[in-house]
């Protein structure tokens, strides 16, 4: 049984930072692309940012660009959202989730085919 877990999440506030990881098991990390979506209350899923097999491509959207860095450390199996300067509309669920690929489209939903079970960030003071 193969799964993702995120963690890392948390009560943090306006211009602090959380570092959110995303430990794979059952399966080898590298082979995979690895994205981070949110989804706040009322509102759909968005794709945050994806990272490639090798760490070398990453994607970002517009709204965290420059503020987010995603990385991965294949040895040990974890991929890390790195999050600075975090605003009130940051907050949502977090979620990892892994594709076999990695396009231009890596921000779609139907890209990936597991996803983690999600982890709680809020934004307030």
């Amino acid at each position: 049984q193969f799964q993702l877990v995120e963690s890392g999440g948390g009560l943090v506030q306006p211009g602090g930072s959380l570092r959110l990881s995303c430990a794979a098991s059952g399966f080898t990390l590298v082979n995979y692309t690895i994205g981070w979506f949110r989804q706040a209350p009322g509102k759909e899923r968005e794709g945050v940012s994806s990272i490639s097999r090798s760490g070398t491509i990453k994607f970002y959207a517009d709204s965290v660009k420059d503020r987010f860095t995603i990385s991965r450390d294949n040895a040990k199996n974890t991929v890390y959202l790195q999050m600075n300067s975090l605003k009130p509309e940051d907050t949502a669920v977090y979620y990892c989730a892994r594709a076999t690929s990695h396009s231009i489209r890596w921000y779609l939903s139907s890209q990936y085919d597991s996803w983690g079970q999600g982890t709680q960030v809020t934004v307030s003071s």
